[in-house]
C-alpha cells in the first residue's frame, strides 16, 4: 500500500508485547494517581501535569498532552515512520487517552501540527477507527453547495502494537460509540520537514507541558 497515494498506511506489530504492556500498565496507573491527587485536592483538576478529564473532544475521559513516556515513544518511532512513508518528519507532540464505555470520537480533521498522525493501540478492548479518504463532494442545499465527505468510511482494526499512519489534516477520521470498558491509545503527531513551522508544537523541546507552547493557532 502506498502512503503517498492513499494518504494512510497500517503497520502491524511495530512494538512488541512486553513494551506495549509496560506502557499500558504505566498509563493506567498514572490515571489512578491523577484521580487520587485530584479527589484529595493535592492538585487542580485543570493541571495538565498528571493528565486531565476536561478534554472537550472526548469529555470526562482521561487524557494527557505530552506525557514524557509518550513523547519518548514519539521520538523513537520516527525512523520507522520515515522508512515506511519515505517522508522526512519533524515530531510535534503526543496525546494519549484511556477511552471508556460510551465514548465517541466525532468525525473531524486535525490542526496544522497534525499533518501526519499516528494512532497506536496500547491495549484494552478493541475499538475500530474509521477514515474517509474520498474527496469532498458538493451537495446542493438551496442556493448554495454544501461540501460533505463521502459518508462511508474505511474501518481499521488495530491490535496492541499496531499503528495507523494517516494525513490527519486531509482525512476525516472518527470512532463510533465504544462498547468496551477501556481502550488505551496514543496519538503521535508530525509535520514534514518542508512544512514544519513550529517544531515540537511550539515548545522548546519534547516532554514539556502544553503551557510551554507559543501562542499560535497551529
Amino acid at each position: 500500500m502506498s502512503f503517498k497515494k492513499n494518504k494512510f498506511l497500517i503497520l502491524r506489530k511495530v512494538l512488541q508485547n512486553e513494551l506495549i504492556n509496560f506502557i499500558k500498565d504505566y498509563f493506567l496507573l498514572k490515571r489512578r494517581v491523577a484521580r487520587t491527587l485530584f479527589d484529595t485536592n493535592y492538585i487542580s483538576q485543570y493541571s495538565n501535569d498528571f493528565g486531565v478529564w476536561n478534554d472537550k473532544q472526548v469529555p470526562e475521559t482521561y487524557s494527557h498532552y505530552a506525557d514524557i513516556v509518550m513523547e519518548t515513544l514519539l521520538e523513537k518511532v520516527t525512523p520507522i515512520l520515515e522508512k515506511n512513508t519515505k517522508i522526512k518528519l519533524i515530531p510535534n507532540y503526543s496525546y494519549a487517552r484511556i477511552y471508556k464505555k460510551g465514548d465517541v470520537l466525532k468525525r473531524h480533521k486535525d490542526r496544522f501540527s497534525c499533518e501526519i498522525s499516528i494512532t497506536l493501540n496500547l491495549g484494552g478492548d478493541p475499538w475500530p477507527i474509521y477514515l474517509s479518504p474520498k474527496e469532498n463532494v458538493g451537495i446542493p442545499d438551496g442556493k448554495k453547495i454544501t461540501m460533505m465527505s463521502n459518508a462511508k468510511g474505511i474501518k481499521v482494526d488495530l491490535r496492541p502494537g499496531d499503528m495507523l499512519i494517516y494525513k490527519g489534516r486531509e482525512l476525516e477520521h472518527w470512532r463510533e460509540s465504544f462498547k468496551g470498558e477501556n481502550c488505551i491509545q496514543v496519538f503521535l503527531h508530525y509535520n514534514t520537514k518542508d512544512t514544519s513551522l513550529f517544531p515540537f508544537d511550539g515548545r522548546p523541546h519534547l516532554g514539556l507541558p502544553m503551557w510551554f507552547r507559543k501562542k499560535t493557532d497551529v
